[in-house]
């Protein structure tokens, strides 16, 4: 078993905002693949990509990958986010290396501002993919529009129901990432006005009852973003990694056991390795050894 990273890699250069891979074979020691040439482009919308997010959908047994529609070699933060693209752009394959042309689907309310960081995972009560993203909206008795996280469902990843408000609080919402262990659904989201990552948990995937997981490694390490779980079969434990942007230190490694518990290390810089390339946010998943030693001698 091996893992694959789907990321970009940085802002307001053009040639940047494009999607990357990055394989590993404990999960914690990348290699980049492919030197600077992405493995995939855009020529719709903006042209420009960001916060790659991938899945396997054994049902069709192909790989999804959703990124927002999104470049910033012009405009400023306040474009992006109040009059920046409501849609989302998805691309699928079959072995990695052979990639549909993209779509670019809007799923963004009519009021939103954008739709940031979408990611999805598999709702086993309606047998159905959730896709999930953040959009900027001033809502009736909002003095200024407020990041929020919105979700819709989709079996294809073509059509998709009607999108409705997933997570409000009192602070802006971003960067939602979402796992399932042991009967609970655990979600990662950045309070974007803290600068923390909260954890959350619940049995049922959409609804209210989410139960907060306070963690004294999370609620106090500020300057967190672009969080993303994965499982390590070899060390039995949980890997969360999430971007330092806060003095601009790139992705860092936290571990537990039980994510019930809010119980996190951190790794320190020689028990972990991101590789050689800048990584921003991007999406992580398990893929066969096999599969990552073709992609290491396809994207050379």
């Amino acid at each position: 078993m091996a893992y694959l990273f789907a990321h970009f890699t940085s802002d307001k250069t053009g040639d940047k905002e494009h999607i990357w891979f990055s394989v590993s074979d404990d999960g914690l020691h990348w290699q980049d693949l492919g030197n600077e040439t992405p493995v995939l482009t855009s020529k719709s919308g903006t042209k420009g990509i960001r916060d790659p997010f991938i899945v396997y959908d054994e049902r069709v047994k192909k790989y999804i990958i959703i990124a927002t529609d999104l470049l910033t070699t012009s405009g400023t933060w306040d474009d992006f986010a109040n009059r920046g693209s409501r849609s989302l752009l998805v691309w699928e394959s079959e072995d990695l290396i052979n990639w549909s042309e993209e779509r670019l689907i809007e799923v963004g309310i009519p009021e939103a501002g954008c739709v940031w960081a979408p990611e999805a995972v598999f709702c086993k009560e309606k047998d159905m993919w959730f896709v999930f993203f953040a959009s900027n909206v001033k809502e009736n008795g909002d003095t200024e529009p407020k990041q929020r996280i919105y979700g819709t469902f989709t079996k294809d990843f073509k059509e998709f129901t009607e999108t409705f408000k997933y997570i409000d609080g009192e602070t802006a919402l971003i960067d939602t990432s979402i796992v399932w262990d042991n009967g609970y659904y655990y979600r990662f989201t950045k309070d974007e006005t803290n600068k923390i990552i909260i954890l959350e948990r619940s049995k049922n995937l959409v609804g209210e009852d989410y139960e907060r997981i306070h963690s004294e490694t999370l609620d106090n390490f500020f300057g967190l973003e672009g969080p993303e779980a994965y499982y390590l079969d070899d060390k039995q434990m949980w890997c969360l990694i999430a971007d330092r942007y806060h003095g601009n230190h790139g992705y860092t490694p936290f571990l537990t056991r039980d994510l019930s518990s809010g119980e996190f290390t951190q790794l320190s810089p020689d028990e972990f390795n991101m590789g050689n390339r800048k990584k921003r946010h991007g999406g992580i998943i398990k893929i066969p050894g096999n599969v990552a030693e073709l992609l290491k001698k396809y994207y050379k």
